[in-house]
């Protein structure tokens, strides 16, 4: 099968976006398909390696397109109108074009999929309406504004995949059809509790405080900010993992905090596993994948209750659920946990348990399913009789007693 993956983010820059696609196109080579990645061009002068895996070196084939900062966040690229993408997108003569997270590169790859005859599929990945209110774009209609361009893009797909059950249900709600889920898979080798380094451990810990970090952009939208209270929490150290344009503020709003910017690779799965608590603050994912890195490391979590981590976090049995954006409930959760070491350790457990199941093979292989299922209703062939299912178990609901205000 001959795809294409457009795609609004692609190494080398570091989010889920980028990653979840990187693992796509490799999964698709090892089948036997052949994907062509179609990206926005990074900065000039940045480094862009090529992406190859495997014993024999396979090079993933990029074309990357003419882009813009996007303003008050240079790190994220928006592709300009260029001749090049359905130049790609012809001459790879797809069965099928995946659009990734797609807004504006996304847009223009359906409709030429669409000039071209050729089904398309969207992945939902980022919670553009939510980002529209973080960074005030376009006052009160900006989040209005976003789900029109949402339904418009996913409208034009055969199928909609989104990561988790809240965001496919967001995604309902607001006008969009043919939603399916599809979730992501995580690298429990990589990320294993046995990575745990305890000279790391001191070295971030000399007081021997309970170790707690954070993994992620450091960007309005994550609300890191509501880390505060925890600073101030008596035997706790907060430990702060990633980069972004909230960095300079955070360093000021988190006093005791150690920042240790970004990492990647073996080093970031030893950061994890050495940690004793992790904690997300965002309210706007649609997945989390920081969380099932955490829980693959046999760490607890804390999380909001709101998006992707109600699929992912077990309440009060692989962590705690809490209300979104509430800073005193951040500082509470943690406490409690913070002042529990066996029942960390008996939810560290349980987290590594529910993750080990959600490889990346799996996950690839459901994606696939989703084509086939495509391109059966394109060609108007008899549907597989197996439906797809998700490799995500449901959750046990949060007890009413204890669900966040």
């Amino acid at each position: 099968m001959r795809v294409v993956i457009a795609t609004e983010s692609f190494p080398p820059e570091v989010n889920g976006v980028a990653h979840s696609v990187l693992r796509t196109a490799e999964h698709l080579v090892r089948r036997g398909h052949q994907p062509l990645i179609v990206t926005p061009a990074p900065a000039r002068g940045a480094s862009v390696p090529a992406h190859s895996f495997g014993p024999d070196a396979t090079v993933l084939p990029v074309v990357r397109i003419p882009s813009i900062p996007l303003p008050g966040y240079p790190q994220v690229r928006l592709a300009l109108p260029s001749s090049r993408l359905g130049a790609a997108i012809a001459g790879h003569r797809p069965d099928l074009v995946h659009l990734a997270s797609p807004f504006v590169l996304g847009a223009r790859a359906a409709v030429e999929a669409t000039r071209l005859g050729v089904p398309s599929l969207a992945v939902y990945q980022t919670d553009l309406a939510g980002y529209a209110q973080a960074y005030r774009v376009g006052g009160a209609l900006g989040a209005g504004a976003a789900w029109h361009r949402i339904r418009a893009v996913h409208r034009a797909a055969a199928r909609t995949l989104a990561p988790s059950t809240p965001a496919a249900q967001d995604l309902t709600a607001h006008g969009v059809p043919r939603v399916h889920l599809w979730p992501r898979g995580v690298d429990s080798l990589r990320f294993h509790p046995r990575h745990r380094d305890e000279a790391l451990h001191r070295a971030l810990a000399p007081g021997g405080e309970v170790l707690v970090g954070y993994v992620g952009r450091l960007a309005p939208e994550k609300r890191v900010d509501l880390l505060a209270g925890v600073c101030s929490l008596p035997g706790v150290r907060l430990v702060v993992i990633g980069d972004g344009p909230s960095a300079p503020a955070l360093r000021s709003a988190l006093p005791g905090a150690v920042f240790l910017g970004r990492r990647t690779g073996e080093e970031l799965a030893r950061c994890y596993a050495t940690l004793d608590l992790f904690v997300h603050t965002g309210p706007l994912e649609t997945f989390c994948q920081t969380i099932q890195e955490a829980m693959a490391s046999g760490v607890p979590v804390v999380a909001p209750a709101a998006g992707g981590p109600l699929d992912l976090v077990g309440h009060r049995r692989t962590g705690l659920l809490i209300a979104p954006r509430d800073a005193r409930a951040v500082a509470r959760a943690v406490a409690e946990l913070a002042a529990d070491r066996p029942r960390r350790v008996v939810y560290g457990r349980a987290g590594r348990a529910d993750v080990t199941a959600r490889t990346w093979e799996a996950v690839g292989d459901l994606l696939l399913r989703h084509y086939a299922e495509v391109l059966a209703e394109h060609r108007g062939e008899p549907l597989p009789l197996e439906p797809v299912v998700p490799v995500l178990p449901p959750l046990l609901p949060v007890p009413a007693e204890e669900q966040p205000a």
